[in-house]
């Protein structure tokens, strides 16, 4: 999944605070605007890899997606607001076609004008103190989203003093005193404010763009012309700054997923679906960010090479804002040394005596395109390193290798493609469907294989694109055993367009595997599954909105090279007889099943200091209960407090292997699986 498309994916309350207008200055659509969306809608119509209709039907999705984008939590808008602009719902494809948007500028003109009026109302509430009692049985949703729009003001009075009693006492229980609180609160508000008022006709349009865009998939958007100028910074954001991918969640922004090798990665202290809800310079104070724009918050984050970042940082698992922690990070820029393939060795007891089992570790599929195209003939790329380790590991007497490709969002697809010629002797590797239907075939037309042993590839879902085209080939072929996780689900291939106001990134072809099967929204499924705590409503294809479906084509012609499938019942009950009583895999597995108990039952929180403290308590006693069963098991030392978990680096004991985390003790299963499958086939 490509950088620009995380950081332009957009969710209300996050563009709520930066949209808007000039106060007394109403928005109106200019000539530019109105050309580019005249080009938009053709670019949509006949460009993209979907037969999009723009008719009243998508008119009413449109609708509904421009008021989401905007007012997502149903906190601004009144019900009578919405339905004074129900005309939009059966016109916004002729606005688009026609250039016509007075209409949809209108519309984003009343929601500024409730938006404002309503971060006033709360900075009267915050200066004028806040005298709330935390001792009733009031409890708050946690998410709006879909509630129905509210009937008068009164009703989002109520509603927003539920939320900054919630704000309030979410700050106290932290250990903030009351003149703290109001500080904060009166920060937080007065800089939405602020930046309410600095917005022009230019954001207005690209909000509306956002929602024409996002009700066709999640990969296609439109960029502005400060967008695209800085497109290539953009690009490298996430290998210029902290390394970390990022997305709006409501009011919250959330890490996706890590750069391999990036500073978030190497320093430990961010995991996907954590959320920011602070970022401090250096030794400066920390900037309230809850609310705020996503890529005002790339922003902040984004700072020169060995500067420090400090991110105040709300564990994804908590259900509750209060357990923040504060983390620094250096930036840096993530070096191909720091992303290249790297190898080891597992040795594997038995009672036949010593086995070894290579892993090699893929965090990304890169290939030095300057080198390349200048002919170069010792260019760095992954299927150059991997060879290199493959061919080190032979030498090292290995029974079979793991690839792991956990973690690795993709890259170069040649590289995918070469690096599958490894471990087949000819034949093709994927398939590329484009908007008019054809069909390309990519392959390896090179003769003979570097390593035709015991094959496994290890996956989780923040494998994505390349890799997922990898891991289905080998699956297909029979070359090899998958084990880990469902993948991604990123299946799209998008190009960048030009407008004559601003650029369009479409969705223009899909990816099959040679099977026939797309790797859109559903990914691969692993031939062994192991627990996970990353839940794949929270990240995946599957879990964005308007993904394009999973689909298949024809199948090509190939040969099969093994046939794993047949043992994989087997295989399967020799590995859950292992981890029956692994403590790592026993917590994943239970943590896994709390988190999601956790999730379904907090659709509220209370306001009453004492229940919120109980049930805060009592899920902090489950996680710990958790994670010092298996402390107990490795050896280890309990912890007296959960929040020293994401702390704690393990200690040394007679049985380091045991004591390594989840992560590692999916590698070592991997090899485990790996040389039962070797010795079965061989036997066979």
């Amino acid at each position: 999944m490509s950088l620009i498309a995380v950081i332009r994916r957009v969710s209300a309350i996050a563009l709520i605070a930066s949209i808007s207008v000039v106060a007394l200055a109403q928005p109106q659509p200019s000539d530019a605007h109105r050309q580019a969306a005249v080009e938009v809608a053709e670019s949509l119509r006949y460009g993209h890899y979907s037969d999009v209709s723009l008719d009243d039907d998508w008119s009413r999705r449109a609708f509904e997606r421009y008021l989401e984008v905007m007012d997502s939590q149903r906190a601004y808008l009144l019900r009578r607001d919405v339905d004074s602009f129900r005309d939009l719902e059966t016109t916004l494809d002729d606005a688009l076609d026609n250039g016509e948007l007075e209409r949809v500028f209108a519309l984003y003109q009343r929601y500024h004008e409730r938006l404002e009026s309503r971060l006033e109302w709360i900075l009267d509430k915050v200066n004028n103190g806040l005298d709330y009692r935390f001792d009733t049985d009031e409890r708050i949703e946690v998410d709006r989203e879909g509630a129905p729009w509210a009937n008068n003001e009164s009703e989002l009075d109520e509603l927003w003093d539920k939320r900054l009693k919630n704000a309030a006492l979410t700050m106290s229980i932290s250990g903030q005193d009351d003149s703290e609180v109001r500080d904060n609160l009166r920060q937080r508000y007065e800089g939405q404010l602020s930046r309410v008022r600095q917005a022009n006709g230019e954001d207005v349009f690209g909000l509306f763009m956002a929602a024409v865009t996002g009700t066709i998939d999640p990969h296609t958007e439109y960029l502005s012309p400060r967008q695209g100028e800085s497109f290539d910074i953009q690009m490298r954001l996430s290998l210029e700054g902290i390394g970390a991918l990022l997305q709006t969640e409501g009011e919250y922004v959330k890490v996706s997923s890590l750069v391999p090798g990036g500073p978030a990665d190497k320093a430990g202290v961010l995991e996907p679906a954590d959320r920011i809800i602070a970022v401090g310079q250096e030794d400066g104070g920390m900037v309230n960010v809850v609310g705020m724009r996503l890529d005002e918050v790339v922003d902040l984050i984004r700072g020169p090479k060995g500067s420090v970042v400090r991110l105040e940082v709300v564990p994804a698992q908590a259900i509750d804002m209060t357990r923040s922690r504060i983390v620094e990070i250096t930036r840096d820029t993530v070096n191909l040394e720091d992303q290249a393939a790297s190898s080891e060795v597992i040795e594997i007891e038995r009672e036949d005596g010593t086995h070894r089992i290579g892993v090699i570790k893929i965090p990304t599929f890169y290939v030095d395109f300057d080198a390349w195209q200048a002919g170069e003939e010792e260019y760095r790329s992954t299927t150059r390193d991997v060879a290199r380790e493959i061919e080190k590991l032979k030498r090292e007497d290995i029974e079979g290798i793991v690839l792991d490709l956990r973690n690795n969002g993709g890259g170069a697809l040649q590289e995918a493609n070469s690096l599958i010629g490894l471990f087949i002797d000819r034949g093709p590797t994927v398939q590329v469907r484009d908007a008019r239907g054809r069909i390309s075939l990519y392959g390896d037309t090179e003769s003979g294989t570097l390593y035709d042993g015991p094959l496994g590839v290890l996956i989780n879902r923040l494998s994505a694109s390349a890799s997922e085209i990898f891991a289905g080939a080998i699956q297909d072929y029979g070359r090899g055993l998958v084990v880990g996780n469902q993948t991604f689900g990123k299946g799209t291939v998008q190009t960048l367009n030009d407008l004559s106001h601003g650029q369009i990134k479409l969705t223009r072809a899909k990816f099959y595997r040679i099977s026939g099967e797309s790797t859109q929204h559903r990914g691969v499924e692993p031939d062994i599954v192991f627990p996970s705590l990353i839940d794949p409503e929270m990240i995946g294809e599957s879990s964005l909105d308007n993904a394009l479906p999973w689909d298949t084509v024809r199948a090509v012609q190939y040969r099969h090279y093994g046939e794993p499938w047949r043992y994989i019942e087997s295989l399967t009950a020799q590995h859950r007889e292992r981890i029956t009583d692994h403590p790592n895999f026993v917590y994943l597995e239970r943590q896994a099943e709390l988190a999601r108990q956790l999730r379904e039952q907090h659709t509220t929180i209370s306001l009453n200091r004492e229940q919120r403290k109980r049930e805060m308590e009592a899920q902090e006693a489950e996680q710990l209960s958790l994670e010092n069963q298996r402390r107990r098991a490795l050896g280890l030392e309990p912890l007296e407090d959960w929040a020293d978990a994401r702390d704690d680096d393990g200690e040394e004991s007679e049985e380091p292997e045991e004591n390594e985390p989840a992560e590692r003790a999916q590698v070592i299963e991997s090899a485990e699986i790996l040389l039962d499958y070797a010795q079965v086939s061989r036997r066979s």
